[in-house]
């Protein structure tokens, strides 16, 4: 029992290496989600309109995007993108290993963003989309004034959902080799673990990453329930006034 605890649980390892989880570990965490979600979200919403595009060839090109790299490992994908756009030569952000792991992130999640946002977009009643034509807008305008606008509303609780799965992939951008002032939570915890023999340090940043997105995920399941049921309009919900009873006439 004692050697369990002192592998899991030693409080002096985890006291030790706090201050750098949060001093470093979370800004840098947070910092490379926000990046990353910035760019799925992009890559995301551009996907979404080629899915739905009715030429086949932009619509092609989308779905083999969508299919390979949702059916890859993430671990792979941001290996192959971090790394692999420097080692071909392909240095768009320099020597900034943030944006080569910002953009390995985003470039992954925009597949799965993808599916969301076409989902959103297609749930739109098809009334609403012919009344826009009936008025004599565009394709592209009521896609863009009217589609778009109603369903992205639709999948913002899938989409927050996404995001902490964005947050959770930061772990793996220990993979492209940070330095030590841009190391994010599982690479400060990794290096202390390694260093001290014990999981201890591991076990400190699981209960950061918890401490960000438990709370993140009721708050998605809330917001989602108050979507689908809708607020009570005050006149439904007070009870209907007693109408006084009239006088009769002799």
């Amino acid at each position: 029992m004692h050697q369990f605890l002192d592998t899991f649980f030693n409080l002096h390892l985890i006291g030790g290496v706090f201050p750098s989880l949060l001093k470093v570990g979370l800004r840098n965490t947070v910092l490379l989600a926000a990046l990353a979600s910035v760019i799925g979200l992009i890559v995301g919403i551009l996907l979404a309109a080629g899915l739905m595009s009715r030429t086949a060839l932009v619509r092609a090109p989308c779905r083999a995007y969508v299919d390979v790299l949702r059916g890859l490992p993430h671990i792979l994908s941001i290996y192959l993108i971090g790394q692999g756009l420097p080692l071909a030569g392909l240095n768009v952000f320099g020597g900034w290993t943030y944006g080569y792991a910002a953009l390995a992130i985003g470039l992954t999640e925009g597949a799965y963003m993808a599916e969301i946002f076409r989902s959103g977009f297609q749930s739109v009643d098809p009334g609403i989309v012919e009344a826009s034509r009936s008025l004599g807008m565009s394709h592209r305008s009521t896609m863009r004034l009217v589609v778009i606008p109603i369903g992205f509303r639709s999948v913002l609780p899938a989409l927050t959902g996404q995001f902490i799965l964005v947050i959770k992939a930061t772990a793996l951008v220990y993979l492209l080799g940070l330095v030590t002032g841009q190391r994010e939570m599982f690479a400060i915890a990794q290096d202390a673990s390694t260093n001290d023999a014990s999981l201890s340090p591991l076990v400190a940043a699981g209960v950061l990453f918890l401490a960000i997105t438990i709370p993140l995920t009721y708050a998605v399941n809330a917001w989602d329930r108050r979507l689908r049921d809708g607020r009570r309009s005050p006149s439904a919900a007070a009870p209907a006034e007693t109408a006084p009873p009239q006088e009769v006439l002799t």
